[in-house]
C-alpha cells in the first residue's frame, strides 16, 4: 500500500486534503507537533528521522512549507511535498528551499514564478481547491438553515491586532506619513500590488532604525519581505475591510461573521464567529451577496475563501486578482470588482435581481464541482511527484 506521513496543524483545508489521499489509496500516518520555531528543533527532528527510519514511505507532505522538515527529508533521502493554502510563506525564504527533495507547489503564480527567478527547481503552481461532497452531505444533515440568512455577509478577519498599530507612532512623522499615503493608495487598487515599489532602499534604511527584524542564520528574508507582509499587509487588509463594509452598511443590510473587534462598525450586524466545517458553508449558502476581500499579499492567486463560497451553492462578490480569469469567467460563475465604486454598483444590481444572481451561483457551484475538486488537484500533484 502507497503510504506517506503527513505532519497535522490548523490549516483549514487540511481534513479535506488528508481525506482525499486516503480515498485515493493512501495509508496516512499523522505527525503532531506544536512548532514554536519552524526552522530549528533537534528533538522534533530526532523523532521525524526515526520515524521515516522505522518505516517506507512515498513522501512527506505539509500543508505550507516547513524548513525543518524539509532538511530532515533532505537528511533522509525522503520527498518532501508541501501545497501552500497562505501566501506569502515567510518559511519559504530560506536555504533549505533549495534542498533537491522538495516538491512545492503555490496557490500564488507570482510566487512560483519569484522562487524560479531566485533558482529554485521545483516549485509548480496549483490553485485551491472544494470538497462539494462534504458540503452537500452537511446540508442534507442540517435543519438550521434559516439562523443563517443575510442579504450581505462577510466571513473573515479584520486584522486588528497588526504590527503597525504597535510601531506606527514610534515612527517619525514623515515615514508614517509616507506608509499612510502607500496604504491609502494601495486600499483601492485591485489585482496590483505597489507595495513593494514604494519601499525604496532609501525608505527600508531608514526604517531599520525603527524596526526590528528577527530571523535566522538561515533565512532569506529580509526588511521588504517582512515589512511588506506582516506590517503594511496586514494593516492594509484592515484598512480595506472596514472601509467597504461601512460604506455598504450605509445603504444594505450588511453581517459579518468574525472574532474580530466590530465596536466601529455601527450599521453592521455582528454575528460572531462560524466553524469553517458545521456553520461557514450554511452562511454562504444562506446569504444573497457574499463578499471575498483577498488580503494584498496574495499577489495574484485565488484564496480559498472563493472556492468554499462556491463550494457551498452561494453567489461571490470579490474583488479582482490576476488568476481569477485562468479559472473562472466573470459574471458566469462569481463576479469580481475593480474598485470600491465598481463594488457598490454591482452589489446594488445584484441584490436586485434574484434570478441573474441565483443563476451565477448555480454556474460556480457546477463548475467547481467539475474541475476544482481536491481529488483533481491532488492528480494533478502526484503526476509531478510521481515523474
Amino acid at each position: 500500500m502507497k503510504k506517506i506521513l503527513m505532519y497535522r496543524w490548523k490549516a483549514y483545508n487540511y481534513k479535506d486534503i488528508k481525506f482525499t489521499f486516503e480515498k485515493m489509496g493512501f495509508e496516512v500516518k499523522e505527525v503532531y507537533q506544536d512548532l514554536l520555531n519552524y526552522d530549528v528543533d533537534e528533538k522534533f527532528a530526532a523523532e521525524l528521522k526515526g520515524m521515516i527510519k522505522a518505516d517506507s514511505y512515498d513522501f512527506f507532505f505539509t500543508v505550507n512549507y516547513f524548513p525543518l522538515i524539509s532538511n530532515v527529508c533532505q537528511e533522509c533521502g525522503l520527498l518532501y511535498v508541501c501545497w501552500s493554502c497562505d501566501n506569502p510563506l515567510i518559511s519559504m525564504y530560506h536555504k533549505s528551499v533549495f534542498n533537491d527533495v522538495n516538491r512545492i507547489f503555490l496557490f500564488d503564480l507570482t510566487n512560483v514564478e519569484e522562487f524560479k527567478g531566485m533558482g529554485v527547481e521545483h516549485v509548480y503552481h496549483l490553485p485551491l481547491a472544494v470538497d462539494c461532497n462534504r458540503i452537500d452531505y452537511l446540508f442534507k444533515n442540517s435543519g438550521d438553515l434559516d439562523k443563517y440568512l443575510n442579504d450581505i455577509s462577510f466571513v473573515g478577519s479584520l486584522y486588528e491586532k497588526n504590527s503597525y498599530d504597535k510601531m506606527e507612532y514610534t515612527l517619525p512623522d514623515y515615514l508614517r506619513g509616507y506608509f499612510e499615503a502607500t496604504m491609502e493608495a494601495q486600499k483601492d487598487l485591485q489585482g496590483i500590488n505597489i507595495i513593494d515599489r514604494m519601499l525604496t532602499p532609501e525608505i527600508l534604511m531608514e526604517l531599520e532604525n525603527y524596526f526590528e527584524l528577527e530571523k535566522s542564520e538561515d533565512s532569506l528574508s529580509d526588511l521588504n519581505l517582512i515589512f511588506s507582509v506582516t506590517t503594511l499587509g496586514f494593516k492594509i487588509a484592515e484598512k480595506q475591510r472596514r472601509s467597504i463594509l461601512i460604506e455598504l452598511s450605509k445603504h444594505h443590510d450588511v453581517s459579518i461573521y468574525t472574532n474580530s473587534n466590530t465596536a466601529d462598525l455601527i450599521r453592521v450586524n455582528y454575528k460572531g464567529a462560524v466553524d469553517y466545517w458545521e456553520e461557514m458553508p450554511k452562511v454562504f449558502r444562506g446569504s444573497k451577496v457574499n463578499l471575498n476581500m483577498t488580503i494584498p499579499n496574495i499577489k495574484s492567486g485565488v484564496p480559498l475563501r472563493i472556492y468554499d463560497i462556491l463550494g457551498a451553492g452561494g453567489f461571490c462578490i470579490t474583488n479582482f486578482q490576476a488568476e481569477l480569469p485562468m479559472q473562472f469567467e466573470n459574471e458566469k460563475h462569481l463576479v469580481w470588482y475593480y474598485d470600491q465604486r465598481d463594488l457598490f454598483e454591482k452589489v446594488n444590481f445584484y441584490l436586485k435581481h434574484d434570478s441573474e444572481r441565483a443563476a451565477i451561483a448555480a454556474a460556480g457551484r457546477k463548475y467547481v464541482e467539475e474541475n476544482c475538486s481536491y481529488e483533481q488537484r491532488i492528480n494533478t500533484l502526484l503526476e509531478v511527484v510521481t515523474d
